[in-house]
């Protein structure tokens, strides 16, 4: 009990949740918009394989950042094509993208750089030192010190906010997940604004791979991910589809990793069972959230315009 009080637990917690945070956001885009995606763990691996890769190469983290993006928006954009173009189902589909992205990266893995992984010296995105905070007692030592990722997903949370119920393109991208019908008729491109959800959905689940690669540290290694993206997907269930509710539950799974990593070092319990902490959270909260979730209507039913 002791850890609670503890600030390098909470400034861990709210590392760790980034990643989580990215996906389920991702998520919220894409199936606000009617389309489940359950992809969120290639998009992930995908970018933080191509974030190290695009950073070492060019020299610049930020470009890495960039390419990691892009590597998620390409993989959601075939995710999307697969699902969206000929509605294919969304769930085997996804899956398919899963085990592209573990494969695909895997194979590049040891043909680019061989037996001795990523290059060490390969150059990870900077971590923000505010003067200001370190004055402020506990909060301080939380909110300081952390990769700029944090306080960059931080900004486009609030955005993403705004954007979603506050615009009416919005308002427009959340009308073809509850009625793809009705918003057809109004004159909406259905097809257009669902492929826009998935790709936004891989562009901040890239971004959230990119944290884990270059944010974090500097490497990539396969099984990086760790199923982050699928505990994003019960992030953004728990959190009803909505960008502050899937933060919120992305920061109770960010506490179960972080204090998992510390009960590692201060606990007899067996390590293996401290390691299941975030996924025995998983399965809690999903089988919580059942009764009082409430998903988008249409959410996973393909469109047929013909019908």
């Amino acid at each position: 009990m002791s850890l609670l009080g503890t600030p390098e637990l909470w400034a861990l917690t709210l590392s760790m949740s980034t990643p989580i945070a990215c996906g389920a956001l991702g998520g919220t885009f894409s199936e606000r918009t009617g389309v489940v995606n359950i992809a969120m763990e290639g998009m992930m691996t995908s970018g933080a394989f191509i974030a190290v890769m695009g950073s070492y190469v060019t020299g610049d983290p930020w470009l890495g950042l960039a390419m990691a993006m892009v590597a998620g928006g390409l993989m959601a954009l075939l995710f999307a094509w697969a699902t969206i173009r000929f509605r294919a189902n969304q769930v085997v589909t996804g899956m398919a993208i899963d085990i592209l992205a573990t494969g695909l990266t895997g194979y590049l893995l040891n043909t680019v750089y061989g037996y001795n992984g990523t290059p060490v010296n390969t150059p990870s995105l900077p971590y923000v030192n505010i003067r200001a905070l370190g004055h402020i007692p506990f909060f301080g030592t939380v909110f300081n010190q952390q990769s700029v990722l944090v306080y960059i997903f931080l900004a486009i949370l609030v955005l993403s906010h705004l954007f979603l119920f506050k615009t009416p393109l919005g308002l427009r991208m959340r009308s073809v997940g509850e009625n793809p019908r009705a918003a057809d008729s109004a004159g909406l491109n259905v097809f257009k604004l669902r492929y826009a959800g998935v790709v936004m959905s891989g562009l901040l689940s890239g971004m959230g791979g990119a944290f884990l690669s270059i944010g974090i540290l500097n490497s990539f290694n396969i099984g990086m991910v760790n199923g982050r993206g699928f505990i994003a997907l019960a992030a953004m269930i728990f959190g009803n589809w909505t960008p502050w509710g899937s933060y919120l539950a992305a920061l109770i799974f960010g506490f179960a990793t972080a204090l998992g990593m510390q009960l590692q070092n201060t606990s007899t319990i067996p390590k293996d069972l401290v390691l299941m902490l975030p996924y025995l959270l998983t399965i809690a909260a999903l089988a919580l959230a059942v009764r009082r979730s409430s998903p988008p209507a249409a959410d996973g039913i393909p469109y047929d315009p013909g019908e």
